[in-house]
């Protein structure tokens, strides 16, 4: 694991300089609008969708550092992609325990790209704001790397909440991410695992016991939202499995 840069917190108990409070106010704003789309009933939760996305650009592009040091580099590639084959692993052995417990439902090979493109590309876009916006931060405000992991993977398992099969798993990966991500600085191999992983869950996850992979309100409120589980179970589930609403406004 590389070494952390040095942290701004100051020592001693003196209060935070400047470069950290900005970190933690950029954090805040990020996380706090993502938060009121998850948690926001619409027409309004559009506005929100709106806002979050422009502002967590605007305050990615005012300190951009360029695309290698947001992981998005070849470097690093085959040490990394060890991550992409227990990707794999774990996708097949969910996919043959879905066959074994008759909760599996695959689309026709017509129908997978159509299905599930939007998805594979929203999870690049998570693993990107998770690495390259969240832990970015979290590492520069406290100067070390376990923390800004851990800290990272909190926060990416809380936006999953009250979803009580989504939030460890979520957990689990949002950890196992940035300590990847600090160690190999490299975003690829991570979307490309993340895509598969969830993409498999929404293939062999019971639709009504997981509530349709929904998060936030929207899990709440799931009875309202789709139709009779009777009639939902015989077709694929296509909502995305993290902060779903920002990809759908």
């Amino acid at each position: 694991m590389e070494q952390a840069t040095a942290s701004p917190l100051a020592r001693d108990g003196a209060p935070l300089n400047n470069n950290a409070r900005r970190e933690i106010l950029e954090i805040a704003w990020g996380y706090g609008l993502i938060l009121l789309v998850i948690w926001t009933p619409p027409p309004l939760q559009r506005v929100f969708w709106y806002a979050a996305a422009a502002v967590i650009i605007v305050l990615m592009a005012l300190r951009f550092e360029g695309w290698k040091a947001a992981g998005l580099r070849w470097t690093n590639f085959l040490r990394a992609s060890w991550v992409m084959g227990a990707a794999v692993a774990v996708a097949g052995a969910i996919l043959m325990a879905g066959a074994r417990f008759h909760t599996l439902h695959l689309p026709s090979s017509f129908h997978l790209v159509d299905r599930y493109a939007g998805y594979a590309i929203w999870a690049c876009v998570q693993q990107f704001l998770l690495q390259a916006f969240f832990l970015s931060r979290m590492l520069r405000v406290t100067g070390k790397p376990g923390l800004a992991a851990l800290t990272a993977g909190v926060l990416f398992a809380v936006a999953h909440l009250p979803n009580p099969l989504l939030v460890p798993l979520t957990l689990i990966w949002g950890l196992v991410a940035c300590a990847h991500f600090l160690r190999y600085r490299n975003l690829i191999p991570l979307a490309v695992s993340h895509a598969i992983l969830g993409i498999v869950l929404t293939m062999t996850l019971p639709g009504p016991g997981a509530h349709y992979m929904r998060v936030g309100l929207g899990y709440l409120r799931v009875a309202h939202d789709w139709p009779p589980a009777a009639a939902a179970v015989s077709r694929p589930l296509t909502q995305p499995s993290s902060v779903d609403k920002l990809t759908q406004p």
